[in-house]
């Protein structure tokens, strides 16, 4: 190689160097954990791809991380997901399309322009939209967000039980405890609900006392969640994904869901119709039920992804 073409070359490289510096390039590796990668379908009732260990650069967007471990066409130069390991987000009538959650909670950007953080755990899910496009937050990458948050900051964690000494309440603090979040414990109701991650531990018709709880009886266009309490919190309706109740449980049900009332808002819901209700949804609490599910219902020892699929 002559004098020439190695000074051209040394430019260049000093050149390429700079733009991954300013975020063009890769950049550098991240510390820390590595990420999570799961890509679901119907409600996160199908796994069609999980990579956990994933190591992240400095300014690694979620759609470079999905680029990168999967086969994705997009659409729209490139800014919106069309299909995901040949699953397209198209479907019958158009009511189906891919979603995605960093840490169970919903984005609030584009796939590339959301950078993430060690940890993360990110979720694709090609799912029907036709009775909400607006479930703001699920459950099925506990412990997150309770342990780590959301862009690297984590929540304050409060426990408020309907009886601090009851069984369930300390099923709860010890699997946090387990799982290393750090949470504080409080009476039901507390004051103080912004910017703060609330896990409700109470059986329905005291946790209604809570009105942002309360959403979960006005179905999941308002809650996004596909279950409902009626009859003064005596019933549990399960619901499909067209918002229909596919069954009603009584005595013994239990519900784990997540809602984000607002932007400075997170509640965790441990519920149930009674205090056997309550004792199997902290049962639930943990990540081999919880994985990639919107919500859980817990029904005669069982542990039933939410919504239920419709009888259609």
């Amino acid at each position: 190689m002559t004098e020439r073409r190695k000074t051209l070359a040394c430019i260049v490289a000093v050149a390429l160097a700079a733009l991954s510096g300013c975020g063009v390039g890769p950049g550098e590796e991240r510390s820390g954990a590595g990420v999570e990668l799961r890509v679901t379908r119907d409600f996160g009732h199908q796994l069609v791809l999980g990579k956990a260990g994933l190591r992240i650069r400095e300014d690694e967007t979620v759609m470079r991380l999905l680029k990168r471990n999967a086969a994705v066409d997009t659409r729209f130069g490139g800014g919106f997901v069309q299909s995901i390991e040949g699953v397209s987000g198209r479907g019958p009538g158009a009511t189906s399309d891919w979603f995605y959650y960093v840490n169970g909670i919903e984005a609030d950007r584009g796939a590339a322009d959301y950078e993430l953080s060690p940890g993360d755990v990110v979720q694709w899910d090609r799912r029907q939209w036709s009775e909400t496009a607006d479930v703001r937050a699920i459950v099925g990458a506990f412990p997150q967000p309770l342990l780590d948050g959301l862009g690297g900051k984590r929540f304050p964690v409060r426990v408020e039980c309907q009886a601090s000494e009851s069984a369930p309440c300390r099923d709860v603090k010890q699997t946090l405890r387990d799982a290393g979040i750090p949470a504080s414990g409080s009476s039901l109701g507390a004051p103080g609900n912004q910017n703060v991650a609330r896990v409700v531990v109470a059986d329905w018709s005291r946790a209604r006392a809570m009105p942002t709880a309360r959403a979960i009886e006005l179905g999941p266009r308002r809650s996004g969640v596909f279950a409902r309490f009626t009859d003064e919190g005596e019933v549990l309706e399960l619901l499909g994904d067209d918002g229909e109740p596919v069954r009603s449980e009584g005595s013994g049900a239990g519900l784990v869901a997540a809602l984000r009332p607002t932007d400075e808002e997170l509640l965790w819901l441990v519920t149930g119709v009674d205090d056997a209700g309550v004792a199997a949804a902290a049962a639930a609490l943990r990540p081999q039920d919880l994985r990639d599910a919107f919500a859980v219902a817990t029904v005669g020892g069982r542990v039933l992804k939410l919504p239920l699929r419709s009888q259609r």
